[in-house]
């Protein structure tokens, strides 16, 4: 019976929950990426190096750092509903600004401010599925809400290479265009937010009652068991930051950013080198993405079914080093995509079971925190994976080093997380002797 009443709600939680917040993370990744494809014409037509672009690509998650730990912790003293709506909000309006860029210094500019217009979503919707979800369901929960990256990438690519190639329109370029297209679902989707969100399980009046204290116990006495030792308010905040498991994450996850981000920007122009148009580039681009989705939905599953979760980040983090080290020697388009499909594989699967490991010791105000840092801190890889690329490209005139070096980063993922589940594991051997 009890076994019934839970699989009874987590399936009304997962069809109410994550369907939506996918649709939140589709349109912000495809946000954060359509400059891979603007920049087939709007480098030229606002005199951006390979470098320039670069950099600009990368600022997006400089403003993102800044502003992330704040954010959510905002969010947590007023409600996700509220914040992730005024997150979705503003970044759409800052978004569809960016078609109006006139030069390197309004590119830098606005990049910043989409990071600080978006800083906050991805680590409060993390936290969101962690008040909703019982542990044993978070790692299948976070790999469903994290698969529309690659789902946007997987649509967005063919829709962002058609929009390439619009003729000029009301005085404004394709990639003005392609700007202004893909910003407005955001602010749609922002008002929505105020419905469709409920901000915690007490207040879930679309569950029964005998299903609503199932899970208001359920959670309430994880949370009671939750190892934790950082307590509550900014004290506790500020000592959950510099928790050496935190810090660890948040150099492991900079690898699977700088990776993601390295494809999300660089991808499209990789595969121009072969002559395709914009509309064929898009739904090859697609190819990788469509793999990665089914891969890292089973690799999360397999994760929740073992309750393991070291093995399933060392792993995939390994198998995408290896592709990047692919990419940089492949010397055909077939090389390149197969190349693309083993990177996208790797860095997808190993992000569910990557925040699981998260939120198994914190909670509270301190989950708020520590995994606003985690994010924050590892998605500067979104700022260096971009930026090293583009340097390394306009000194040697090759791709093939920035992979490289971008496949190192995860290569250290996968030495850290190992450290990291060693080091755990004997401590709790210590604390558990008598």
């Amino acid at each position: 019976m009890a076994d019934d009443l839970e699989t009874r709600v987590v399936r009304k939680i997962s069809w109410r929950i994550l369907p939506f917040v996918m649709l939140l993370y589709f349109i912000s990744f495809l946000d954060r990426v359509n400059v891979g494809f603007a920049a087939f014409t709007m480098n030229k037509a606002i005199g951006l190096t390979p470098a320039m672009y670069g950099l600009g690509g990368g600022l997006f998650f400089v403003g993102y750092f800044l502003f992330e730990v704040p954010s959510n912790l905002i969010l947590y003293r007023v409600g996700v509903r509220v914040w992730i709506a005024r997150v979705m909000v503003t970044w759409g309006l800052v978004s569809a600004a960016s078609a109006f860029v006139t030069g390197p210094h309004s590119f830098y500019a606005l990049r910043f401010v989409l990071g600080v217009a978006e800083a906050g979503f991805f680590p409060g919707i993390i936290l969101y599925l962690s008040l909703w979800f019982p542990a044993r369901f978070r790692a299948l929960a976070a790999a469903v809400f994290m698969a529309a990256a690659p789902l946007s990438t997987a649509i967005g690519s063919p829709i962002s290479g058609a929009l390439m190639e619009l003729p000029k329109v009301a005085g404004l370029s394709n990639w003005q265009w392609l700007y202004i297209i893909e910003a407005v679902p955001a602010i749609l989707l922002g008002l929505a937010v105020l419905k469709v969100f409920t901000d915690k399980p007490e207040e879930a009046h679309w569950l029964e009652q005998e299903e609503r204290d199932w899970l208001v116990s359920t959670l309430q006495s994880e949370r009671t068991s939750t190892k934790s030792s950082h307590g509550a308010g900014l004290a506790s905040a500020l000592r959950t930051m510099r928790d050496p498991r935190v810090l660890a994450l948040s150099l492991i996850y900079l690898g699977t950013a700088a990776g993601l981000y390295t494809l999300g920007l660089w991808a499209p122009l990789i595969l121009r080198q072969f002559a395709f148009s914009s509309t064929e580039i898009g739904w090859i681009n697609a190819v990788p993405s469509v793999v990665a989705i089914g891969g890292m939905t089973v690799w999360a599953r397999h994760s929740d079914r073992t309750e393991e979760r070291t093995w399933h980040v060392v792993l995939p983090c390994v198998a995408a080093c290896i592709g990047f080290v692919l990419a940089g020697t492949a010397h055909t388009a077939i090389g390149v995509i197969l190349a693309l499909v083993i990177v996208n594989v790797g860095i997808s699967a190993a992000k569910a079971p990557l925040w699981v490991m998260a939120t198994t010791f914190l909670s509270g105000a301190s989950a708020a925190a520590g995994i606003a840092t985690i994010n924050s801190i590892g998605n500067l890889g979104g700022f260096l994976g971009p930026f090293l690329t583009g340097w390394i490209k306009a000194r040697s005139g090759s791709y093939t080093g920035g992979l490289y070096v971008v496949g190192a980063t995860l290569a250290i993922s996968a030495i850290l997380t190992y450290l990291l589940s060693h080091q755990t594991s004997e401590h709790c051997a210590l604390e558990s002797s008598p």
